[in-house]
């Protein structure tokens, strides 16, 4: 299987700068949409399945980042700037919001940042000084680059596209760095973790800061694609939705959002066939996956592989009693 991940990996690159020159206009802007929540969920999923902290308030982070762009640009500043503010500001945010964490865990650290998704969606909404309430911000442009301009839906999905894969490079070493190594600690065993000199307060308040740049970057490139903002995308229900994109790729996987965004984003457009019970289709799916593959899709080679090892073990126990057996006779 790992001599397959290389050549598996640059087909799917090839297709992904390849095949989108063949879409329309609809199809371009769907492929976007599903990086940009490749990029959210690879946030969401270094919280939630490589830390182990529960967050039900990734949508929140989601949505300051794409209002920090949107206000940032309507004053005159270059989305160069914004993009960074967001991340900024965000992880600023993230860090505050990873102080519940040291105090509760599981449920109640998920209720905590649901009060916290609840908190900044009623900001957005209702401050409208600031981010036009329910009218939203409109005319939000797209960036050029060296002069490029980003404006077409084929040039801003390669931008996305190069986005995505540089934040996922930089996930990958981060992954793999001792400070990877210290969130699947902290995730697996919190105690173990600290008796080994990891600093478990460090690195839950960076899991949160983390993720939630992840997410402020995202909704930097979301305001850009769709060119207004108001705040429906950002409630409580779209933190949901995020948390069970990670769940159905396989949290702790690093492919898990591609897999869960596409599942989130494509899937549905998929099943318009089924026109108004779409949503129903979709949800029951989505429950059958839960059931099956509670782990998520990238836990199949997993199960698998944990299955021949199971009738291997078994076998070879049966062999050893067997001669056991003759052994005894004889």
């Amino acid at each position: 299987m790992k001599k397959l991940t290389v050549p598996l990996l640059l087909i799917a690159l090839a297709l992904l700068l390849v095949a989108p020159t063949a879409f329309k206009s609809y199809g371009l802007y769907l492929l976007t949409y599903w990086l940009v929540f490749i990029i959210a969920t690879m946030g969401l999923n270094l919280t939630v399945g490589y830390a182990g902290q529960k967050s039900l308030g990734h949508a929140a982070f989601f949505g300051i980042g794409a209002y920090t762009v949107a206000i940032l640009m309507k004053a005159g500043l270059s989305f160069w700037i914004g993009l960074p503010a967001a991340a900024l500001i965000c992880f600023v945010v993230g860090l505050i919001l990873g102080f519940p964490a040291l105090r509760v865990q599981t449920i109640y650290l998920a209720f905590a940042t649901l009060g916290f998704n609840t908190a900044v969606w009623l900001v957005m909404r209702n401050e409208e000084w600031l981010t036009g309430g329910t009218f939203g911000i409109n005319n939000i442009a797209r960036p050029e680059f060296f002069g490029i301009s980003l404006e077409g839906n084929l040039a801003y999905y390669y931008f996305a596209l190069a986005t995505t894969l540089v934040l996922g490079f930089l996930q990958w070493g981060l992954l793999r760095s001792p400070w990877g190594k210290a969130f699947t600690a902290l995730r697996d065993n919190p105690i173990r973790a600290e008796s080994l000199g990891i600093d478990i307060r460090r690195y839950t308040l960076l899991s949160f800061a983390f993720g939630a740049v992840y997410a402020g970057i995202a909704g930097a490139l979301f305001a850009s694609l769709v060119q207004f903002i108001e705040p429906a995308p950002f409630t409580v229900g779209s933190s949901i939705m995020m948390y069970l994109m990670v769940v159905l790729g396989g949290p702790g996987y690093f492919f898990g959002p591609v897999l869960g965004a596409a599942v989130g984003v494509v899937l549905p457009e998929w099943l318009r066939f089924a026109q108004g019970w779409y949503l129903f289709v979709f949800g029951a799916a989505v429950v059958l996956l839960m059931i099956w593959l509670p782990d998520g899709l990238l836990s199949i080679p997993d199960r698998i592989k944990a299955r021949k090892q199971a009738k291997q073990a078994s076998a070879a126990r049966a062999a050893s009693a067997q001669a056991a057996a003759k052994g005894a006779q004889a």
